[in-house]
């Protein structure tokens, strides 16, 4: 399906290419999905990026973590390394010597983590986290008192895990946004959306957050133009 969509688009926008000599110089964008997802998560935002002018080159959609078994996933070890390549390797081609990054869910934390690691925190203009288990998830638990998988554990989502109290309160970019709900079913799947009267999604220090009544996947399928609005 996504090769499908990326066959659409380039038979869509022969005029665009047409006209222009060679790519607009934009920040390369790092695209992480969530937890057992898949790079075509984000085919509603693909589109929307090479409808802007974008090039596959400039978009950079790194596959990573266990698909089988979620609950196996944390955000150390081999789910580092693609979202780890990824961001190096996008800033390293950007024309812009910046990259901006949309994170969905466990990507978002993902992504954090690999910035703050990587200390590229100033080679990112715009963060944009959606749907992410930022301030850590009810369901998993509080540490140490988690629920005992690797998702929930020390690397996980756990309420004040050792990876959440890593990432929290701190710089991941020039400017940084949010796009949460509080019907989604996964941030907010114990009957509430709050973790110490802050949505969990929210990024502390954000610029400015974003409120859907729609589902996890729903918020990032329905908020591409959104998407491609923050890191234009």
């Amino acid at each position: 399906m996504h090769l499908l969509i990326r066959l659409a688009v380039a038979v869509a926008l022969p005029l665009a290419a047409a006209t222009s000599v060679q790519a607009a110089c934009v920040d390369s964008v790092v695209l992480v999905h969530g937890n057992s997802g898949s790079p075509t998560d984000f085919d509603n935002t693909y589109v929307e990026l090479r409808a802007r002018g974008y090039t596959d080159a400039q978009i950079r959609l790194p596959d990573w973590g266990s698909k089988t078994c979620p609950a196996c996933n944390d955000h150390s070890g081999t789910e580092e390394t693609p979202v780890a390549n990824a961001l190096t390797a996008a800033i390293a081609s950007s024309c812009t010597g910046k990259i901006d990054v949309i994170g969905h869910s466990m990507g978002v934390t993902l992504a954090a983590r690999e910035i703050l690691k990587l200390n590229l925190a100033s080679k990112v203009d715009t963060f944009v986290g959606i749907a992410g288990g930022y301030r850590g998830l009810y369901s998993c638990g509080i540490y140490p008192y988690n629920v005992p998988t690797s998702t929930c554990g020390s690397n996980g989502l756990s309420i004040g895990s050792p990876l959440l109290n890593g990432i929290y309160n701190k710089k991941l970019a020039t400017r940084e946004y949010s796009i949460k709900s509080y019907v989604d079913e996964i941030v907010c799947s114990t009957g509430t959306c709050l973790v110490y009267g802050v949505h969990s999604s929210s990024i502390a220090g954000e610029n400015a957050s974003y409120t859907y009544p729609y589902y996890h996947y729903q918020l990032l399928w329905f908020t591409s133009v959104l998407q491609a609005d923050l890191v234009d």
